[in-house]
């Protein structure tokens, strides 16, 4: 139904809606999303006038149905010739996503003309990275220079590597892990100056590398290491920390803090421990949180 509150222009009318697909990732559905209320961020929109956003999921087996696009245009206030032009533009909208693989498409504003056409004036498109190879022709139009010079190279090393403002470097294995660890230090009073997964193997090649990514963000003053040793053990782990530590020399000069748990963790502290280096060892969450708040007083 029409809400009561919505204004709703004559068919003589200009106005701009809102209108976006992509992913509902509570139920794993693709999902419309539109609103009478173009031009304007929609986080605006739903904070203030959550009852002007409307959505619309759409069932894998089945796709985009007609009587959707129809209802789309309805709620949007169209009628007549708009109300045509509206439906052809949903279904339009909804085949690029799906084709070009992508996670969102947000054209914001629609415009309805005076004439009752409806435009595309502006757009934001992400492309799902995974897919890429499916799609040869977006992958070709990439330009790194136009990204994050760190996150390139990450990724070209084979890092999951995503900068942030912050002040506490991360190594950690699992995207899972890495999140808990950067809440950690969001707990320490302190801010999380990346994300960064080196995945199942942590040997002191792959450490030292995500040592030199991590430190070349000049605002990172503490690193943080949070392994869970379950594919690789922690004594190999730990074994890599030091060995990168000796083969860097002076190029770290910031507290590293090294959180081990897992297969061999007790061994792995001891190697730690025992090294010479300047590396702190922690066992619990709360004590690793207490060694980067200590490190960075």
């Amino acid at each position: 139904l029409i809400a009561e509150d919505v204004y709703y222009p004559g068919e003589s009318e200009t106005s701009e809606f809102y209108v976006s697909v992509l992913l509902n990732r509570a139920t794993g559905r693709n999902m419309i999303m539109y609103s009478t209320e173009g031009g304007m961020d929609i986080e605006e929109v739903a904070e203030h006038t959550p009852n002007l956003i409307f959505t619309e999921e759409i069932d894998p087996a089945v796709g985009l149905q007609g009587f959707q696009a129809r209802r789309v245009a309805f709620n949007l206030g169209l009628s007549g010739n708009a109300f045509k032009e509206m439906v052809k533009f949903i279904d339009a909208l909804y085949n690029a996503y799906i084709g070009s693989d992508a996670s969102m498409f947000e054209i914001n504003p629609v415009l309805k003309t005076s004439d009752n056409k409806i435009l595309a004036v502006d757009a934001k498109v992400n492309i799902d990275d995974n897919a890429l190879y499916r799609q040869p022709k977006y992958a070709e139009m990439r330009d790194i220079r136009e990204e994050n010079a760190i996150e390139v190279e990450a990724k070209e090393a084979g890092l999951n590597y995503v900068d942030l403002d912050g002040t506490v470097g991360c190594m950690v294995n699992g995207a899972g892990l890495a999140m808990a660890t950067m809440d950690l230090i969001k707990y320490a009073g302190f801010e999380p100056a990346n994300f960064l997964d080196v995945g199942g193997t942590a040997d002191a090649k792959r450490v030292e590398l995500a040592f030199r990514i991590i430190l070349k963000d000049p605002n990172v003053k503490a690193i943080l290491i949070n392994i869970f040793g379950g594919i690789v053990r922690c004594d190999r782990v730990a074994q890599g920390v030091v060995d990168a530590y000796k083969n860097m020399g002076d190029e770290i000069k910031v507290p590293i803090i090294v959180r081990l748990q897992g297969t061999n963790a007790e061994i792995a502290k001891e190697l730690i421990d025992n090294s010479g280096m300047p590396i702190l060892s922690a066992v619990q969450f709360q004590e690793a949180a207490d060694q980067v708040k200590a490190a960075l007083s």
